[in-house]
């Protein structure tokens, strides 16, 4: 059978999808603040939820141990903590399932013969990546059982950006399968492309952040941060000394954010407007329109977010947008450096 055939393809393909579902579950978890309810790691056995009222009484005397409950929920009853036990077990759930996914037809394409040496190497990061993602996400609840019910923004960052960035690379293997042929490149604008690549990361890299403080729900106008100010005051004066303001302030962060959303939509336009000075595939095209349409869908939920206060749905919304914008870019990247 011919090597990184259909299959292979599809194999990548659903490897994408079941990262999407877990970062847009893994969102819900975050904003309906469900993920520190699960505070033990149990591979095989915390497979399946609480079976009985014992085991779930059992679970939730266990949640009582920990900071959130002390400190934020003490009015909880088991019901609630069920509610909130759902999401981060479904999180967690869909984690377990992306690693049988990679690893069982990894190994049946690798004994039958299916995958080219360059596709194992590739795929072996894409393991490695998810082996790590996995540990990400240990070490982060890790942060909020401590003495703070909240997981550190920095913890948070890292596991999110991590699944962003497994993502982009199981696209951009199944792209290499699609698109096997090689062709001269403008390596001026593929450059142009990568920069523009690097400051989206760091915009999902600041998401992270406003997500990790709620840094969300302050500041809640547009264009300005408040009535009559483009930057509020608290963006200096929140953390000392001052450059913390832009790494664990409120403030900061969110105006770090506010900020660089206008820039990744000047590079995204720039990149459109030179692309239509050069002769390009129906792929390369459809990538760059995409790519523009989609940093506008972006920015107006990013907009909507801010002023409607973080809703649950619209801040999941804007999580998915971020989601789409990426692979945009991915793709976008892709068809100009191949």
């Amino acid at each position: 059978m011919k090597k990184d055939n259909k299959r292979v393809i599809y194999w990548l393909f659903t490897g994408c999808f079941l990262i999407f579902t877990m970062v847009v579950v893994g969102g819900i978890t975050r904003l309906t603040h469900s993920g520190l309810s699960i505070s033990d790691y149990k591979l095989i056995t915390g497979t399946l939820p609480p079976m009985s009222e014992t085991a779930w009484q059992e679970a939730f005397d266990l949640y009582k141990q920990y900071p959130e409950y002390q400190k934020l929920n003490t009015h909880f009853t088991l019901e609630d903590f069920k509610d909130i036990y759902f999401w981060e077990w479904l999180h967690r759930l869909i984690g377990r399932l992306i690693g049988v996914v990679f690893l069982i037809p990894f190994l049946y394409f690798l004994l039958k013969k299916q995958l080219t040496k360059p596709t194992i190497k590739k795929a072996i990061i894409l393991l490695a990546l998810g082996g790590f993602q996995g540990f990400l996400g240990w070490y982060m609840v890790k942060s909020g059982l401590v003495d703070q019910p909240d997981v550190s923004h920095f913890r948070l960052a890292a596991h999110l950006t991590t699944a962003f960035i497994t993502f982009a690379y199981t696209f951009w293997v199944a792209l290499d399968l699609i698109f096997p042929e090689r062709k001269k490149i403008n390596i001026k604008f593929r450059n142009l492309i990568r920069m523009g690549y690097a400051v989206l990361l760091l915009q999902i890299i600041y998401g992270a952040f406003v997500a990790g403080l709620d840094a969300g729900f302050i500041h809640n106008h547009w264009p300005m941060m408040s009535e009559g100010k483009f930057i509020h005051e608290t963006v200096w004066i929140e953390q000392s000394p001052v450059y913390k303001n832009f790494i664990e302030g409120k403030s900061g962060v969110q105006f770090v954010h506010r900020t660089l959303a206008y820039v990744v939509v000047i590079f995204i336009f720039i990149i459109w407007y030179r692309s239509r000075k050069m002769q390009l595939t129906t792929h390369q095209t459809k990538g760059v329109n995409f790519l523009l349409a989609m940093v506008g869908v972006q920015f107006i939920l990013g907009v909507l977010t801010i002023i409607y206060q973080v809703p649950v749905w619209l801040g999941v919304t804007h999580q998915v947008g971020a989601f789409f914008l990426l692979s945009a870019m991915t793709f976008t990247l892709h068809r100009f450096s191949k």
